[in-house]
C-alpha cells in the first residue's frame, strides 16, 4: 500500500468561510498537512447561524476536517513573525484575503517567494488580484449573478434563481486546488515555487462552459434553462402520474427510438417532424405535448425502470435527503465518518480515489487554537518562556485543553 499523493506537503491555511477551506479540505484528504491559521475570534464560518454539532456550526464542520488550528494576531508584528516562520517551513500558503491585505500585513507574495523560492503562493479573491473590479468584496451568489450563471438557472419567465449549491465558492476552490498541483509538479523539475491567482468571478465564467460559445456565436443571451436542454429536445425532465419528476437524456438515434418504443410511441420515429435531432428541436414544443401526455399514464418510477431495461438513460429527481440516504444504503465510500470520540458526522467524502493506497481516518474539524501550542512547540521550537508570552500577550490564542509541555 502507497501512502496518499500528498503525503510530505505541508500547506498554510490562512482562508475563511468557503472558497479556501474547500480547497485546503480536498488537499488534507489527498494527503498533505494543514495548518489552518485563525485570527483570535476564529474562522468566521464557525458564526454561521444554522444547525450546530458540538457546538460548532454545520458549515464549519463541513469544510475543514484534516487540519490542525493555529490563532494568531495578525495585526500584531509578533504575531507576523510567527507567520512568517511558518511560512518559512511551508510548501503552500492559500489564502482568500482581498487583494491588497497582504502587502497591508507585510507578506506580499512576490517579496515572501524572494525569500522562499520553493514556495506556492495560491490566492483566492472574487476578481482575481487586478483589474477594475479587484477591490470589490464578492461572495457565491454576487460572482453567480456577475458570471450569467444566474440569468441561466430557474424556469423561463421566472426570476433568476442562485443555485442550490455554493458553485461560485466550490469551483474557485477545485481550481485553485488544481492550480497548485501544477505548480508542484513544475516545482518537481525546476525547484521553483510560483503565486497562482484564482478569480471567482473568472470560475464562474469558465463554468459557462459551451453556452459561453453560443452566445458569442448568436450574440444572444441564452433563456434560463429549467429542466430543459438548448440543443437536445429529448434532454428534459417529465412529470409521471404520480407527479413525480424523472429525467430522460435521449441524445443519439438509438435512444431516441429506445424513448419511442417503451412509450408506445414508434410512429413518432417516422413522423418528419421528428426524424432527426435537428427536427425534434426546431418541433421541441410540439413533441414535449406529445411525451408529456403520454408519461402522465404511468408513475414516474414504473417509466424509470422500463427505460432503464431499455438502455435509455434516465433516473428520478430526488431530493438531498433521498440521494444521501442512497449513497448510505450504497456504502461505497460516497460517506464518510467524522469523529472526535465524543462527537461524529457523517458527510461526503473527497469522489478522487487511489487503488492501492492507505486509508487514513479523517480528523474532526479542530477548535479554535486546538494545536496552537503544539505547532508553536514541537513545528516551531519555540521555548516555553516564549509560548507562555505569547499566549499571556495576546498574540495567539490556544484552546482551553492544550499539550502537556515535554518533559
Amino acid at each position: 500500500m502507497t501512502e496518499r499523493p500528498l503525503k510530505g506537503i505541508r500547506v498554510i491555511d490562512v482562508t475563511t468561510f468557503l472558497s479556501g477551506p474547500s480547497a485546503t479540505q480536498l488537499l488534507g484528504d489527498l494527503g498533505a498537512e494543514i495548518i489552518k491559521v485563525e485570527s483570535l475570534e476564529g474562522d468566521s464560518s464557525r458564526a454561521i447561524a444554522g444547525p450546530k454539532l458540538g457546538g460548532e456550526s454545520a458549515y464549519y464542520l463541513s469544510n475543514n476536517r484534516n487540519k490542525r488550528s493555529i490563532a494568531i494576531d495578525l495585526k500584531s508584528p509578533r504575531g507576523l513573525d510567527v507567520m512568517r516562520a511558518l511560512i518559512a517551513d511551508a510548501d503552500v500558503v492559500i489564502e482568500n484575503f482581498r487583494p491588497g491585505v497582504t502587502k497591508r500585513l507585510g507578506l506580499e507574495p512576490d517579496v515572501v517567494l524572494e525569500k522562499h523560492p520553493a514556495l506556492i503562493w495560491a490566492s483566492i479573491s472574487g476578481f482575481g488580484q487586478e483589474g477594475a473590479l479587484r477591490d470589490r468584496p464578492a461572495y457565491d451568489m454576487v460572482v453567480q449573478a456577475l458570471s450569467g450563471v444566474m440569468s441561466l438557472t430557474g424556469h423561463p419567465g421566472s426570476p433568476a434563481a442562485r443555485l442550490g449549491i455554493p458553485a461560485g465558492d466550490v469551483v474557485a476552490g477545485l481550481y485553485a486546488v488544481i492550480g497548485i498541483l501544477a505548480a508542484l509538479h513544475a516545482r518537481s523539475d525546476t525547484g521553483r515555487g510560483r503565486i497562482v491567482d484564482i478569480s471567482m468571478l473568472r470560475g464562474q465564467l469558465a463554468m459557462l462552459s459551451y453556452q459561453a460559445l453560443y452566445t458569442f456565436i448568436n450574440q444572444v443571451a441564452p433563456e434560463p434553462q429549467g429542466a430543459a436542454h438548448d440543443s437536445i429536445a429529448t434532454y428534459r425532465s417529465f412529470r409521471g402520474g404520480d407527479d413525480r419528476e424523472f429525467v430522460v437524456t435521449a441524445n443519439t438515434p438509438r435512444m431516441w427510438e429506445g424513448l419511442c418504443h417503451v412509450l408506445g410511441l414508434d410512429d413518432l420515429i417516422a413522423d418528419e417532424r421528428f426524424v432527426d435531432a435537428a427536427g425534434r428541436l426546431r418541433n421541441k414544443e410540439a413533441l414535449w405535448a406529445i411525451l408529456e401526455d403520454r408519461v402522465s399514464e404511468k408513475p414516474a418510477a414504473e417509466w424509470v425502470d422500463l427505460l432503464t431495461a431499455e438502455s435509455v438513460p434516465v433516473a428520478l429527481v430526488k431530493n438531498v435527503l433521498e440521494a444521501l440516504t442512497d449513497a448510505q444504503n450504497a456504502d461505497d465510500g460516497s460517506l464518510i465518518t467524522v469523529s472526535n470520540g465524543l462527537t461524529e458526522f457523517e458527510n461526503v467524502a473527497t469522489p478522487i480515489r487511489f487503488v492501492d493506497t492507505v486509508d487514513v481516518a479523517p480528523t474532526y474539524p479542530p477548535e479554535l487554537g486546538a494545536d496552537t501550542i503544539d505547532i508553536l512547540r514541537n513545528g516551531l521550537r519555540l521555548s516555553e518562556e516564549v509560548i507562555a508570552s505569547l499566549v499571556a500577550d495576546g498574540v495567539v490564542g490556544a484552546a482551553a485543553t492544550v499539550v502537556e509541555p515535554v518533559s
